[in-house]
């Protein structure tokens, strides 16, 4: 607050001292080329005049229209001030040096400042601001021991700049530091911008005790009514854990607007309290308050990872009649949430109805048609965002490439690998390595999945090992699938996933010591087999089924309905790969263990409790077994009904008899 006082002041004194004779027009309005103004102005020493241009200049004009280079500009009119021998006053010096330090020019200000024969605190002020903006923490710490008295700004300014630039624990220093110099006769040392850098750096470390200390400074100090105060507090609280001290805060804020409300929903879902970031939203609009393009795009991205299309299309609607802007984020927000809801369909729609699409919604349709099985849709969208000129990112790469892994395009996959680095000019990620290894361990490659990691300038990550293991499985590969096992034991030893499968490769290897041996080694260190579960809504209510579950109220219902299908299944040929069952039992003992695992349960349930003709859309937390793969193709076909299981890792979509996925995921 203080640095915008001195702003205003800066310019009163300018208007001062400009002339206002009405025979020339003022500078900023000159017909003279700009650079030629500024000279002209220098070698007739009206340098106020100048400096009043040239503030103008920064202040109005984006950086790319600007018709002169400030930086340089602003060091030619301190070098003739100086070269002049005439005095500018202390206003004019210290509005010379705010132009100098907020251009960058950080050694002409420096030497400007040494220059000048009287300083006030606002020169001091200014000279460390201007430090404290280009990073240089060193020097913004010798000026502020020199210098002669210190006020608000210049606590804030050192406060703000430690925390900014990655020195939280300094600036809590520094904080502490000010309440003890300043007690006694001016207990009151201290503002609600000097308390609002303290928090951002008790959030930045994160640390719970420090922030609720200054909590209570600010209480002591009055500054609890201020609305950017209870924001910085509120934000505090939930980056520290602690998110139900952030919805007092919030509660007890005056003045909520927009922003206050869209930033307590999304510490909600960042904090994984979805439901209450739902809530909330719903007061937010009980209240009258309009949302925003970020309220939007938050609750739109919470509801994507939820799967939750039903919310969303509502929340689409409610977009539509409050008139969004179809030029904002918000719009690429819907074409992710329908994608990852798996209506590509609609997202496309959407997509298609954006005037300008950005990198957000072209690398949503890419990995919304990769994830739902249509792998050429995701490889054409990707060379039509080229053809636009939008420059793809790192996670754009992922998205195509992932969609050659699971079409089992290895040829093409490998292309856009090498494209990366060599047309492209940009470095492969981890997540570019785990894609490729992905895509060659899946197609059984494996001396050239083994060759690139070889290559590979960073040390391989969980996803690539889990990448190299799951194609292991596919192919048997019992070495390679032993060493990326062991592997992962050491960066996550309690991930049940990675024991299950490598059990599943000795399994289907007929190595059953083997398998023993690991659920030993899971007793042993406590390991626990997350539960397999899948859901379906029916009428705005989710049903939720675990293995062989019983507890459904319609559960006589479900298992009827699977037994009819079961016996029209085999009629038609289909036999049980009990393959996928891992215990060395009777085969009969292994049927009676695939035909109740949750997803056929949800399935069974949606077919029975949704109208004919409408699809079945199960989710599952794991992925899905190869035998209820094949079970879904003929329930499709039998029941003349589309299928979609949207398990760990992507979408299956059955009709008629067959998966969009090609049966290679």
């Amino acid at each position: 607050m203080v640095k915008v006082t001195s702003r205003r002041r800066f310019s009163s004194a300018s208007a001062a001292a400009v002339p206002s004779s009405s025979k020339s027009p003022p500078p900023s309005f000159s017909l003279t080329p700009p650079q030629d103004t500024i000279s002209h102005l220098c070698a007739q020493g009206r340098f106020g005049d100048a400096i009043a241009l040239l503030s103008r200049q920064r202040r109005l004009l984006p950086a790319a229209h600007r018709p002169l280079d400030l930086p340089s500009s602003a060091c030619r009119v301190a070098a003739a001030a100086a070269a002049s021998g005439r005095p500018l006053g202390l206003l004019l010096s210290n509005r010379l040096l705010d132009l100098l330090a907020k251009c960058g020019v950080m050694p002409e200000a420096r030497r400007w400042f040494e220059s000048m024969p009287y300083r006030d605190l606002c020169s001091w002020n200014t000279l460390i601001g201007g430090y404290s903006s280009c990073g240089d923490l060193d020097e913004v710490r010798r000026l502020f021991d020199r210098m002669p008295s210190r006020d608000h700004f210049s606590w804030s300014t050192i406060i703000s700049g430690h925390s900014r630039h990655g020195h939280p624990r300094e600036a809590l220093g520094l904080y502490r530091r000010m309440q003890s110099e300043g007690s006694g006769k001016d207990s009151n040392f201290g503002n609600k911008f000097t308390a609002s850098s303290a928090l951002a750096a008790a959030t930045a470390i994160p640390c719970l005790r420090h922030g609720k200390e200054i909590h209570c400074h600010i209480i002591r100090m009055g500054f609890d009514s201020d609305a950017v105060v209870w924001s910085a507090l509120s934000d505090m609280y939930a980056k520290c854990g602690s998110i139900d001290n952030a919805r007092h805060v919030f509660d007890r804020t005056l003045d909520r607007d927009v922003v206050s409300w869209t930033a307590m929903i999304g510490r909600y879902f960042d904090g994984g309290r979805r439901e209450e970031g739902f809530e909330l939203f719903s007061d937010m609009l009980r209240a009258g308050v309009r949302p925003n393009e970020f309220t939007f795009a938050g609750v739109l991205d919470a509801l994507s990872e939820l799967a939750m299309e039903g919310p969303g299309r509502q929340l689409h609607g409610h977009m539509m009649r409050a008139g969004y802007d179809p030029l904002s984020f918000s719009a690429s927000a819907l074409v992710h949430m329908y994608s990852k809801c798996g209506n590509i369909d609609k997202a496309r729609a959407v997509f298609e109805g954006m005037p300008k699409t950005d990198l957000v919604s072209w690398t949503s349709m890419v990995s919304g048609y990769a994830q739902n099985g249509h792998p050429e849709e995701a490889i054409r969208y990707f060379e039509l965002m080229l053809q636009s000129g939008t420059r793809p990112d790192h996670i754009a790469f992922v998205g195509v490439l992932s969609a050659c892994t699971h079409a089992g395009l290895v040829d093409k996959g490998l292309e856009i690998f090498h494209s990366i680095k060599d047309e492209h000019g940009m470095e492969h990620t981890a997540d570019h390595y785990a894609c490729v290894v992905d895509l060659l361990s899946r197609a059984g490659r494996f001396e050239e999945a083994e060759e690139i990691m070889d290559k590979m300038p960073m040390k391989p990550d969980k996803f690539l090992w889990a990448s190299l293991l799951g194609g292991c499985r596919i192919h048997k590969n019992v070495r390679l699938g032993k060493q990326a096992a062991e592997a992962l034991f050491e960066i996550e030893p309690d991930n049940a996933a990675t024991y299950v499968t490598l059990a599943n490769i000795y399994a289907s290897a007929g190595l059953w010591d083997e398998v023993e041996k690991v659920r030993k080694t899971m007793d042993r260190r406590r390991v626990v087999k997350k539960p397999g579960s899948s859901w379906i809504e029916v009428k705005r209510r989710v049903h939720v089924f675990l293995v062989g579950d019983k507890s459904h109220p319609r559960t006589e219902d479900i298992h009827a309905q699977l037994e009819k299908l079961y016996k029209r299944m085999k009629e038609e040929g289909y036999v049980p790969d009990t393959e996928f069952v891992l215990h060395d039992v009777e085969d009969e003992q292994k049927e009676e263990s695939l035909a109740y695992h949750s997803e056929r349960l949800a399935v069974a349930f949606g077919i029975i409790a949704t109208p004919q003709g409408t699809p079945v859309k199960v989710f599952k937390n794991l992925r899905i077994c190869g035998d209820c793969h094949t079970a879904f193709k003929f329930f499709s076909r039998i029941t003349q009904r589309v299928i979609i299981v949207r398990d760990s890792s992507r979408f299956h979509h059955f009709k008629e008899g067959s998966c969009s996925c090609g049966n290679y995921w």
